[in-house]
């Protein structure tokens, strides 16, 4: 259980490799005990052979190593959260593109982007692509995070009756990105720069698209159910939902839960598991070690982050 200010959080990270042969997911959580800021970034890579796990892993270093640095002064921080978080999108971006400039066999890679930051019980966030970041609150599930997928706009077009539900569910093109981290310019950021308040129970959740095999409806179903178990278990409980489903072709699925209870409403404790599924899944608890965790079918992989950085001219 991490305290910033008044709120502690409970949080969890998670990972499948699905029915994909490669991880292209990357997801770390810095939430350090006593710290003032805390934060958490998820990409999903994209380009399979073409280097879309060094893509995710490029983007999530990149925001990690910004915001780390940032939140060594809090108070600035929040203060230009809005523009820090576009920076250092813009960054990863250019270091995508330097990759392959360098290297030409990865061109064509690209990543999402998902990062919410919290200041107390104050959120803020920036995304890229179509990865969600969901609030649960009071037995709701709400999308906070804009769409950025042909999916929200084909959906727009069968909410206005332009196309029928079968046309909208079944288009090839849902899955398509209108917005990426792939090198070039940067169609839409999706920057929330003034805080949004959180209350005591509420979740953040934040996933790869490999979440979309669950519906709305199914993911409020495993949050209602497990509000009150810590983050580590609704990790588990909604990674065992996905694999309940038994889509053969599920995607690689990345996950962090945020819970937030205010000071004095619970005991601090602190909560890791793993599921039991041969090393295709697992859940960690996040503390004052930052790690970057990916899957493969051969087990867990844990790199720590190099805060390691050239200055900028």
């Amino acid at each position: 259980m991490k305290t910033l200010g008044e709120f502690r959080y409970d949080v969890a990270t998670g990972l499948t490799i699905g029915a994909r042969e490669r991880q292209e997911d990357t997801v770390v959580a810095d939430f350090p005990r006593g710290a003032e800021v805390g934060f958490a970034v998820l990409s999903d890579g994209m380009g399979g052979h073409a280097s879309g796990d060094v893509a995710s892993g490029i983007v999530a270093t990149e925001l990690f190593s910004e915001l780390k640095l940032l939140s060594t002064a809090p108070v600035e921080m929040e203060q230009v959260i809005g523009a820090a978080l576009r920076e250092a999108v813009v960054e990863a971006n250019r270091c995508i593109a330097l990759y392959e400039e360098q290297n030409p066999s990865a061109r064509g890679m690209g990543a999402t982007l998902v990062a919410p930051v919290l200041f107390d019980n104050r959120l803020y966030w920036v995304s890229v692509g179509d990865s969600p970041l969901y609030l649960f609150r009071q037995g709701k599930l709400f999308r906070l995070n804009e769409d950025h997928s042909y999916a929200a706009q084909i959906d727009r077009l069968h909410a206005q009756g332009i196309i029928p539900l079968e046309e909208a569910r079944d288009h090839p093109d849902r899955s398509a990105l209108v917005s990426v981290l792939a090198g070039g310019e940067i169609a839409q950021i999706d920057c929330r720069a003034e805080p949004m308040s959180l209350k005591d129970g509420d979740i953040i959740l934040a996933a790869s698209d490999g979440l979309h095999s669950l519906t709305d409806d199914t993911v409020t179903d495993v949050l209602r159910a497990q509000q009150h178990n810590s983050g580590g278990q609704i990790c588990e409980a909604l990674l065992q939902a996905v694999a309940a489903e038994g889509c053969p072709e599920q995607d690689n699925l990345s996950l962090c839960v945020m819970k937030a209870n205010r000071l004095g409403e619970i005991q601090d404790r602190t909560v890791s598991g793993r599921l039991p599924r041969g090393g295709d899944t697992a859940t960690f608890e996040t503390g004052q070690v930052v790690h970057i965790d990916r899957n493969t079918h051969q087990g867990v992989v844990r790199t720590v982050v190099s805060l390691t950085r050239k200055a900028r001219k």
